[in-house]
């Protein structure tokens, strides 16, 4: 779910290979946009007291207000519990929390369904963590941090479909797609696949893989971990396809935190994920949750 991402069905996520192969860079490595240069510049003087945890423009005062939606789902998070510290983004949270100057006690956990967190208005927090796809379309209502992740899309089938062998996106072109509403990989299927039918398109993740186990669709296309995580946990013969990038015509896809409209707060977690990326923390916890995406093969066009 592109995770320009959207709700999604799953519960928790198989844990990772602890001893895992080296990050595939078009899979899994984050890649934030702030250079280390960049990153010591903004962490002179002036930038640190600005981005102090006393001194930052906040939701409460206090304390660190962080949204998700709800269920939060594996690999992102940990059996429902955003607050345990546990799967991708709980842990990018808590690291971001940290370098801000927050303690793991201060950070507060609030609900925010995934189409109301880019809607415009006033946000009952300080930054969103869902999978939330940077797009220019969204940074008109919202702000967003550097990206701390970057998405490829993946296709999962049955292990008896005939689709199941397929090497390249073309061999998909007649195939019955599933897509997940609000998300990227819509468009991805579109200009990538270029399918010869309709996409159809569901609500939720549970909604695709039912449809799938149905036959009503050939695969579904989501993001990379969703789909290890659906092949592992929610299917009894799944058989993950391949990956592909998508960059929507520009960068390749990237999630961002998500902010109110000229928060006072995105320069700060801008610099927060530079530090993290620069000391090689964000790769880590990328290593620890997401590994196994770096692994299906790459699907030729």
């Amino acid at each position: 779910m592109s995770r320009l991402r959207f709700p999604r069905g799953r519960a928790a996520l198989l844990a990772g290979t602890a001893a895992v192969v080296a990050l595939a860079a078009s899979a899994c490595a984050p890649k934030a946009s702030v250079s280390a240069n960049s990153a010591t510049q903004g962490t002179s003087a002036a930038s640190s007291a600005s981005c102090s945890a006393s001194s930052l423009p906040l939701h409460k005062q206090g304390q660190l207000t962080v949204a998700t939606d709800s269920p939060a789902y594996a690999p992102w998070f940990d059996n429902n519990a955003p607050s345990d510290g546990k799967g991708f983004e709980s842990a990018v949270a808590y690291a971001v929390a940290k370098e801000l100057g927050f303690t793991a006690g201060q950070v507060k956990w609030v609900t925010e369904s995934f189409d109301d967190s880019y809607a415009p208005g006033n946000k009952p927090f300080d930054f969103d963590i869902n999978e939330i796809s940077i797009t220019a379309a969204r940074e008109k209502a919202v702000d967003f941090s550097t990206g701390y992740y970057t998405a490829n899309q993946g296709v999962l089938t049955l292990s008896t479909s005939k689709y199941a062998g397929a090497t390249s996106l073309a061999q998909l072109k007649g195939a019955k797609i599933g897509v997940q509403v609000s998300t990227t990989s819509y468009q991805a299927v579109q200009d990538e696949i270029k399918p010869s039918g309709s996409i159809s398109v569901f609500n939720t993740t549970d909604d695709e893989v039912n449809a799938l186990k149905n036959h009503q669709v050939d695969a579904i296309v989501t993001d990379m971990p969703t789909v290890f995580y659906l092949a592992g946990a929610e299917l009894d013969n799944g058989k993950i396809v391949g990956q592909f990038s998508y960059d929507g015509g520009g960068a390749p896809e990237q999630f961002g935190l998500l902010l109110q409209k000229n928060s006072g707060l995105t320069s700060c977690l801008d610099q927060a994920i530079a530090k993290l990326t620069s000391s090689g923390e964000l790769a880590s916890i990328t290593k620890q949750w997401l590994a196994d995406s770096a692994n299906a093969p790459e699907l030729a066009q």
